[in-house]
């Protein structure tokens, strides 16, 4: 039954994702798991410290790409209408993100709340500010290690970690594997 559910892509039906990103987002880490968790049924929200309609620059690893519109100003985000987060990577997207205090405790609520978040690539280094990583099993692109280390994680090379309701992952090549746990987190979820 499980597996004809996401086949048909109901799977996540009635389940709200929020995916917090800014300029200078790894747009594969974005675009890839929001296409997936639609796929599964899910309603996806862009927030973001920009306004709502304001364009969000991709980039393609180093080259400027796609543009996003933001759907929802984090300012006018509540935690409390979402089932997840998932925080994207890129260099310069969550080392933005750090700077915007209304992002950091956006972030902060979904682990107060023991709801599901997920990160990938560089996106943990906002877990570090949202003080959600120590004691916690992660990975993360290879460069966050000594940083989430010394924030009080226990970092791993591999393709996702799963710790409790956090869910990390490396790289855009672990997108995969790093979808297939966050559908896990949303089902074992209480709807």
């Amino acid at each position: 039954m499980q597996q004809n559910q996401q086949i048909s892509g109901q799977a996540l039906q009635g389940k709200r994702v929020a995916m917090l990103l800014t300029d200078g987002v790894e747009q594969v880490e974005y675009t890839g798991p929001r296409a997936f968790l639609e796929q599964q049924g899910a309603e996806v929200t862009l927030v973001s410290p920009k306004g709502a309609g304001e364009d969000i620059q991709g980039f393609d690893q180093l080259t400027p790409d796609k543009t996003f519109k933001v759907e929802l100003d984090v300012r006018d985000a509540r935690p409390d209408d979402f089932d997840a987060l998932v925080l994207p990577g890129g260099v310069a997207n969550p080392d933005q993100l750090r700077l915007s205090k209304e992002s950091i405790a956006f972030i902060r609520a979904f682990g107060d709340q023991d709801k599901p978040v997920a990160s990938i690539c560089h996106g943990p280094w906002t877990l570090i500010d949202a003080e959600l990583v120590k004691g916690k099993r992660m990975t993360s692109w290879p460069t966050l290690q000594l940083d989430l280390q010394n924030a009080g994680a226990e970092w791993s090379d591999e393709q996702v970690v799963v710790d409790g309701k956090l869910v990390t992952s490396r790289k855009p090549d672990d997108i995969p594997a790093f979808n297939q746990a966050i559908l896990a987190q949303l089902q074992a979820a209480k709807a």
